[in-house]
């Protein structure tokens, strides 16, 4: 019996007689007396073994910061998804508000695949009813399904949120609708019990052929397509965000590329600060999008080097914490506990930065979705740097959907946006550190399994991924 039932037994006598005898109060008092004695003594013989011993004030902090910012992220996809296409709009303002400028009603698919996995978590939590969520989902679905511009079932990068319309003479994006179709095959296991959601589900992954986008390559994949110049040249050939698009085409029902494709792709290592991995492109996400949805713990490939992605990724953030400390000397802001650099905005626009290894354009800009979206990695260091953060800084960077999407502490500039992708990662993540809910949720889709096991990512038994931000260096 602990504390709490104690005390509930002690006041429903209060409740129900309306008074307690001394010898009741005494016996409840005894009773507290040697719970208290037992958990001090209890404290003191696990205070010598890391991570044992009651919990901290900090962690309850870190509870309360987590759940808000999760909250506040989804609010982003609630309020910018348009209620005829169910769209989500690739950026909003800090503080929600509307915003009629050209250009500000683009909506980007990839943002969408967030949104409809953000859907579910809302629905999970209450933030949302489950009919909806329902709706909502129901009101993309079928958007894709009858009405989207598409090419051999893939779709364009970005759209006119209202309408659906093809954006800038943007590109039938291969990784963009491998986001979108991670988000819908995630609705399509959290919504099952729907035909509709699972009809439509199936009817837009089925339509994608991967086989076309290969243009002719036995394996590698083209980044995308356009009207007027055809095939982009470049290929996803070598590693970054690319696995979710690549597992999700070894598992087509319809269009499935061979599994040798899975290893058709470079895996380039590199070595920073003792820190060994595999490494794609400086910014952070390229570590985190495909793992948003994919659970790659306890697993590992079946040749050589045998690479566990998940401690990849654990590996990888944690070399970039120690990128931003080794800046501290050129751009004071960046420290042990305020640090994280992906691709972002910056007070020059847009920028794909990050590191190791160096990357001339940082200028000590912080962007707080690369250690939020590495929570289901490496959560302590993550948590240290955004409740940091949110403490130094406070309202100045932290509003209606959390935090603006960059801002440099050196200047003093603050970015007036959030992007739908920035928040995405950051609330799957969360949601994956605190519940692990997307992963069961799209891993629940066979064909995920399926190509996993078929590329040789079979579970290990008895093995622990050290998801704590302690890897082995």
């Amino acid at each position: 019996m602990n504390i709490d039932m104690i005390l509930q037994y002690y006041y429903a006598d209060i409740e129900n007689q309306r008074s307690v005898s001394a010898n009741q109060t005494t016996a409840v008092l005894l009773a507290l007396l040697l719970l208290l004695i037992g958990a001090r003594a209890a404290a003191q013989a696990s205070a010598s073994r890391p991570g044992w011993g009651p919990p901290r004030r900090e962690a309850t902090l870190d509870s309360e910061l987590v759940h808000d910012l999760r909250h506040r992220a989804f609010l982003y996809f609630l309020e910018q998804a348009d209620p005829v296409t169910g769209l989500v709009r690739d950026r909003a303002r800090t503080t929600g508000a509307a915003e009629s400028a050209p250009g500000r009603d683009a909506a980007s698919i990839a943002a969408t695949g967030f949104g409809l996995t953000a859907l579910c978590i809302g629905a999970e939590h209450g933030w949302i009813s489950p009919g909806e969520a329902r709706r909502r989902t129901l009101t993309a679905l079928r958007f894709f399904a009858a009405r989207a511009p598409a090419v051999h079932g893939w779709f364009y990068h970005f759209m006119v949120a209202q309408t659906g319309e093809r954006k800038w003479k943007s590109e039938l994006s291969s990784i963009d609708t491998a986001l979108l179709l991670a988000g819908i095959l995630t609705a399509r296991q959290y919504f099952r019990e729907s035909r509709e959601i699972v009809a439509l589900a199936d009817e837009i992954y089925r339509r994608v052929d991967f086989q076309w986008m290969r243009n002719g390559d036995p394996y590698l994949l083209a980044m995308g397509w356009t009207p007027e110049k055809g095939f982009i040249p470049q290929r996803w050939d070598h590693y970054c965000e690319l696995m979710i698009l690549y597992l999700l085409a070894i598992g087509s029902p319809t269009h499935p590329i061979p599994a040798e494709a899975w290893y058709a792709w470079s895996r380039p290592p590199i070595t920073y600060d003792h820190y060994h991995y595999i490494y794609g492109d400086r910014p952070l996400f390229v570590h985190q999008y495909s793992q948003a949805w994919v659970d790659f713990r306890h697993r590992r490939e079946s040749r050589p080097p045998y690479i566990d992605w998940f401690q990849n990724s654990v590996i990888a953030t944690l070399a970039a914490r120690k990128y931003c400390i080794r800046l501290h000397s050129r751009f004071p802001g960046y420290s042990r506990e305020v640090w994280g650099i992906t691709a972002s905005d910056s007070v020059r626009g847009y920028v794909a930065w990050g590191g190791p290894p160096d990357d001339p354009r940082v200028d000590g800009t912080v962007v707080p979705c690369a250690p939020a979206g590495s929570l289901m990695f490496t959560p302590h260091i993550s948590l240290a740097a955004l409740r940091t953060m949110k403490q130094l800084y406070g309202t100045r960077v932290y509003g209606r959907y959390g935090f603006a999407d960059a801002f440099n502490p050196n200047t003093g500039w603050v970015d007036s946006d959030v992007i739908g992708i920035d928040q995405g990662i950051t609330l799957l993540s969360a949601e994956n550190f605190a519940t692990g809910d997307v992963w069961k949720w799209f891993m629940r889709n066979a064909n995920i399994g399926a190509a996993m096991n078929r590329v040789g990512l079979r579970p290990e038994s008895g093995r622990a991924s050290d998801s704590r931000g302690e890897a082995r260096r």
